[in-house]
């Protein structure tokens, strides 16, 4: 696929700060959505100032030469809950955030001395295309119902799981389809411009069309055209009229962690530690799937430059890094990813200034509150090309290989089977997501299965 900006490349400034823009769009509902979900008072700023914190720190390790933003992981929100239950108050629970986010990063910092002096070939080995194709899939595929909930913002449905057609609901198809297609006839149809900020276009159409509907409902009464909430908005007028804060601090992780510190025992260090570092090295099957994809992408191995070593330190520092600000741990999000692939913008250049800005928009309250206000369904709208396009990156490795051949057949299978089948484990306090237990049957059927490929039968 020919780039339109490559690794090296730099927009010129106010074209940097649109690219930006659209990558910060694609990113942000899936950033903020962690903090949410676990809650205990954890913001949407802190976390999107942590995840641009997090960004910056992988990119000076990756020595500016991997395009990815680093966001709010989903993989930790069992973690990040431990965390919290297993806190006698808030505070403690806090500084169990970051406590977990550096266990997590000295996983990754372990596992990066090793490859440094063993080398990549061992992965590459182990996770063979046959492999590494169906899991990059199975990461878009396993997203796809979420994305489809977010077109009908999660309405009724019936016994059979099909969504109840609603008013509310048409409304919300409405704008999502509205969405979809302006991202899709842009990428496609657009001129240079339009086919590098598709999202954007999509975006503002697609919330232009439900602000429609919105005031509709509002002037009407009629509460199930009201698609877009302005509560994020209201909350920041004092008087109807007066915006109460323009520039605001957000609750940095760190602040409230200090008087933690009273209430630590070793005991509660224990809970942690059981609560983050397995799942560490599960995200780290989910960071060479990634990083296997981004390199697909842009035609570069980046596990050999700049090299697996550097990107796994990059991702655990700036995971720890990312907490001490927004008490999530980062990890290379698929959906920047997707954005890459769809509007060919490799700029590292691109993925800084995103990550500045993110930093820059969390003191903004207007602009988060903006951020919050975007309907679900406008999101979705987007996520269903994102997600696509990861699941199609899959695919497209997996052509290389011979599927003719039983071994790389049933590993494929194998893969695709249980990872879209939803076998995810709760061992204890531990999660393993479908994606890592579909890899990790991958893996040991490949192997089993390697014998026979060897010879040649």
């Amino acid at each position: 696929m020919k780039l339109y900006y490559g690794i090296q490349d730099k927009p010129k400034f106010p074209q940097i700060l649109v690219y930006a823009f659209q990558q910060l769009l694609a990113i942000m509902a899936a950033t903020i959505a962690v903090p949410a979900i676990v809650g205990n008072g954890m913001t949407a700023s802190a976390a999107l100032f942590g995840a641009g914190a997090g960004t910056i720190v992988y990119q000076l390790f990756t020595k500016f030469k991997s395009p990815v933003f680093l966001g709010s992981s989903f993989a930790f929100i069992g973690s990040m809950v431990a965390a919290f239950a297993g806190a006698t108050s808030m505070q403690l629970g806090y500084l169990g955030l970051i406590l977990g986010a550096l266990f997590a990063g000295l996983v990754y910092v372990v596992i990066a001395l090793v490859v440094k002096f063993v080398g990549v070939g061992w992965i590459n080995k182990l996770m063979p295309a046959v492999v590494i194709g169906p899991t990059v899939a199975l990461i878009g595929l396993s997203l796809a119902g979420a994305a489809v909930k977010d077109v009908f913002s999660y309405g009724p449905q019936d016994g059979n799981g099909s969504f109840i057609m609603t008013t509310d609901i048409w409304v919300s198809l409405i704008c999502a389809l509205v969405t979809l297609f302006v991202v899709v006839i842009c990428s496609t149809y657009g001129k240079k411009t339009a086919k590098l900020i598709p999202f954007i276009i999509g975006i503002l159409s697609g919330y232009a069309v439900a602000l429609v509907f919105t005031l509709i409902g509002k002037a009407t009464g009629n509460e199930a055209l009201m698609v877009i909430d302005f509560a994020p908005f209201e909350a920041l007028v004092a008087d109807g009229v007066t915006i109460k804060t323009f520039f605001a601090v957000p609750e940095f992780t760190f602040l409230t962690a200090i008087d933690g510190a009273k209430e630590f025992d070793a005991s509660y260090l224990a809970t942690i530690a059981v609560a983050y570092v397995p799942v560490a090295f599960v995200v780290f099957a989910e960071h060479i799937a990634d990083h296997k994809n981004l390199s697909s992408i842009i035609e570069k191995d980046l596990l050999e430059d700049p090299g697996l070593h550097r990107t796994l330190l990059g991702d655990g520092v700036g995971s720890f890094v990312g907490a001490i600000f927004g008490g999530c741990p980062n990890t290379t999000y698929g959906e920047s990813v997707g954005c890459v692939a769809i509007t060919r913008n490799a700029s590292v250049a691109t993925i800084t200034v995103t990550a500045i800005l993110s930093m820059l928009i969390a003191f903004i309250s207007p602009f988060v509150a903006f951020l919050d206000s975007i309907p679900g369904c406008v999101m979705g709208g987007v996520c269903i090309t994102l997600y696509g396009f990861i699941a199609v990156s899959g695919l497209k490795m997996i052509q290389k290989v011979d599927l003719e051949d039983n071994a790389n057949l049933f590993t494929t299978s194998v893969i695709l089977i249980t990872g879209i089948g939803g076998m995810a484990l709760a061992i204890g306090k531990v999660t393993i997501t479908g994606t890592a237990c579909a890899l990790i049957l991958g893996i040991i059927t490949n192997i089993v299965l390697g014998k026979k490929k060897k010879e040649g039968k």
